[in-house]
């Protein structure tokens, strides 16, 4: 297993009580549409524990094939004038009823961790996700992920999670990282984030620690046709009252 694909993480803003619907746009209106013109595969869809982050809010994580998929994914999207590929603006137009707005990160995999397809083909189910945003020195981020994966059956056995995703993001000088941890139930969560809060155990190990210049963790929830809960690509049979 070589992960070779790229990846474009969102944090998105959602207005009032929009969040479900928003979900489901980006699930059943999106991602068919975009594995069709694009090959993007949609990894996840997950709306931000509150407690734990900003709120309202979603977290979207989209799989394109390496740099190449994506240069292609952007040339089919900002050829117009309007920066928006003229066939969406319906989708546009829902979609930004429901969102103020956003920040996005482009990341690159360490290469021993699942794709989105190795991922479903498993049919593992996890109550939540425990995504951790880490900042380094410059240079460090392939050095923490390459930690983290290594250390990854050690932070399973003390806490229960399980290391789905390590990344580092581009652009930025080497010096960010997210981890993804699937939490299998809720009462599991609680005790791992009571060990952790009492300092005697990390899912992270000493010598990663030592790497750390600034940390986040937040919790995520799936929406209900996130390819994590379902072990399948969102299609077109998933839309409801949605013409192209």
């Amino acid at each position: 297993m070589s992960n070779d694909k790229v990846y474009i993480h969102e944090y998105i803003d959602i207005i009032k009580q929009g969040r479900a619907k928003y979900m489901h746009h980006m699930t059943a209106n999106w991602s068919p549409m975009a594995q069709e013109q694009r090959n993007q595969l949609c990894y996840g869809v997950w709306g931000t524990v509150g407690s734990t982050g900003q709120w309202p809010q979603v977290v979207n994580l989209w799989e394109e094939d390496g740099f190449d998929g994506l240069a292609s994914s952007f040339g089919h999207e900002l050829s117009d004038p309007s920066l928006q590929d003229p066939a969406l603006a319906k989708w546009w137009a829902t979609a930004a009823d429901l969102r103020s707005g956003g920040v996005d990160r482009i990341l690159v995999p360490h290469p021993d961790v699942p794709t989105i397809g190795e991922l479903c083909a498993r049919g593992d189910s996890y109550a939540a996700y425990a995504h951790e945003m880490a900042t380094v020195a410059p240079g460090s981020a392939a050095r923490l992920l390459d930690l983290a994966v290594a250390g990854a059956s050690r932070a399973t056995s003390d806490t229960g999670w399980v290391l789905l995703g390590a990344f580092r993001t581009t652009m930025r000088h080497d010096q960010e990282a997210l981890l993804l941890w699937g939490v299998p139930d809720w009462a599991g969560w609680g005790k791992a984030e009571q060990r952790i809060a009492a300092g005697e155990v990390d899912v992270l190990g000493r010598e990663a620690l030592g790497l750390l210049t600034g940390r986040e963790r937040i919790l995520l929830v799936d929406a209900p046709l996130s390819p994590l809960r379902t072990h399948r690509q969102p299609s077109r049979e998933d839309r409801t009252g949605w013409e192209d």
